[in-house]
């Protein structure tokens, strides 16, 4: 089975190359962002509270999200593999996420990590706010406290990854075509 965690700050891609990855490996996305957008939309206690805080740009709590995961890798046996996106952020949820994945009998292969300086960051979130309409993605402070919150609480991921030797870093600037081929060749390098 391939797991992979696709890993950086909001706006840096992970969507875009995750949807190439699912299609490349045959593996399921699992965007916890998209998870909570469902809620939200089905209008459930969860998915209200999950708005309140994803609209001041702050973090929906791990049981929470380390919940829906669970449920989604359990409804999936016959899957070939998953590639998160927006998970783990946190220490505490990689952990969880590894203690999950090893009841299945599987782990992490590689950690794929965008890297994309802030200014680009900020324009691409602010061209995609005015397509989907979605106003965290509408307003320059709730980006840079977005961003502010991934520097602070997930970037930290990046050693918990490198410690356990499947962190693999690819600059997300460049062509879309450019960045999924280093992704590609990463998937590559550690599947063979």
């Amino acid at each position: 089975m391939l797991n992979l965690v696709i890993f950086g700050p909001p706006g840096c891609g992970k969507g875009t190359q995750s949807a190439r990855l699912v299609k490349k490996y045959g593996i399921q996305h699992l965007s916890t962002g998209d998870l909570l957008r469902s809620e939200i939309s089905q209008g459930t206690a969860l998915g209200l509270e999950a708005k309140k805080l994803m609209d001041k740009g702050l973090l929906v709590p791990d049981e929470v999200v380390i919940g829906m995961i669970r449920t989604r890798i359990e409804g999936n046996p016959q899957s070939k593999g998953f590639i998160f996106d927006g998970f783990p952020r946190t220490e505490a949820q990689a952990e969880a996420l590894d203690r999950l994945l090893a009841e299945k009998g599987n782990s992490i292969a590689a950690m794929l990590s965008l890297e994309v300086e802030r200014d680009e960051l900020v324009r691409r979130i602010l061209g995609r706010g005015k397509d989907s309409g979605r106003a965290d993605d509408q307003d320059p402070a709730i980006i840079g406290k977005r961003i502010e919150e991934y520097s602070r609480k997930t970037a930290p991921l990046i050693e918990y990854y490198q410690q356990q030797g499947k962190y693999r870093q690819v600059i997300g600037q460049g062509t879309i075509e450019e960045i999924f081929e280093k992704l590609s060749d990463l998937v590559d390098a550690t599947v063979n």
